[in-house]
């Protein structure tokens, strides 16, 4: 007879979210802690990387993700992705971006992004692109 093994995904996986869109910030978020997750927000990407900094340090407040827009003042989601990367911190990135050029797709894969969500997109395109990223199991709240 087959057993069931226990899954190892936290409780409520760690998704970290940064737009410099107040409104659109909200709304990602809105949908995420709705369905289960835990959530840290950043204003840009150099706030984002700070707050990473001291997260990192313990497997207890470590994200599962991290969703960056792309376009964002002192630091883009290109250059977090980049310093995340050059630092080997081995972290799904899932980018947001309202402009899409092929440019952004080229260096996106190169750079390892889990993937890109173009904006405006649907909550459920969100929540996929979650799922796949954190290989959860959390349920859709529905809205």
């Amino acid at each position: 007879m087959l057993e069931a093994t226990p899954r190892e995904f936290p409780v409520n996986p760690r998704v970290w979210v940064a737009d410099d869109d107040d409104d659109f910030r909200a709304l990602v978020v809105e949908t995420l802690v709705a369905d289960g997750y835990t959530v840290v927000e950043a204003r840009d990407g150099v706030e984002l990387l700070s707050l990473l900094d001291r997260a990192m340090e313990s497997p207890a407040t470590r994200p599962e993700l991290v969703i960056t827009d792309v376009r964002m003042p002192r630091l883009s989601g290109l250059g977090v992705l980049e310093y995340l990367r050059r630092a080997q911190v081995a972290l799904p990135v899932v980018l947001m971006t309202g402009f899409f050029p092929e440019s952004v797709g080229v260096l996106a894969r190169r750079l390892g992004a889990f993937g890109v969500l173009t904006k405006p997109f649907l909550a459920e395109d969100l929540r996929s692109a979650v799922r796949s990223a954190t290989r959860t199991s959390v349920a859709p709240s529905g809205r």
